[in-house]
């Protein structure tokens, strides 16, 4: 359970969109450029986001990529849960993982299902207007 750096450098994405894109489109270039990353990583990191309602693109001469709601509607765990692939406490909670035979007799579940729910609740107290906020 670690956070990747595509989920780490979603998050800086949409924050950045947060900040420089209120009203206008954002390109990817500029973004790359603030956030000192290469935007051929970021192409596959927008395309996550896009396909999953986060943001909206406009091709084009004036086109870019925006926020597809207000920046205090989405939270961290929207980003972190799309972009993490394996972001399970335990590999029996994967429904694509291996099938636990003692599934109905193990005692530690309960304590791994709450820990994932504490966990999905920290990120979920975060908006990205929050960390938009934040100066850094």
């Amino acid at each position: 359970m670690v956070v990747s750096t595509k989920g780490r450098y979603a998050l800086r994405v949409m924050i950045d969109i947060a900040k420089h894109g209120s009203d206008s489109y954002i390109t990817l270039g500029d973004i790359a450029e603030r956030q000192g990353l290469s935007e051929k990583y970021l192409e596959s990191i927008i395309k996550i986001l896009v396909q999953n309602g986060l943001v909206k693109g406009l091709r084009g001469k004036n086109g870019g990529y925006k926020l597809n709601k207000d920046a205090k509607e989405i939270t961290a765990w929207d980003i972190i849960s799309i972009t993490e692939n394996d972001f399970f406490v335990v590999s029996c909670m994967n429904p694509d993982g291996p099938k636990c035979e003692r599934i109905n007799q193990c005692v530690t579940l309960p304590m791994w299902k709450e820990f994932s729910a504490e966990m999905e609740k920290f990120f979920k107290k975060y908006t990205i207007a929050d960390l938009a906020a934040k100066d850094a």
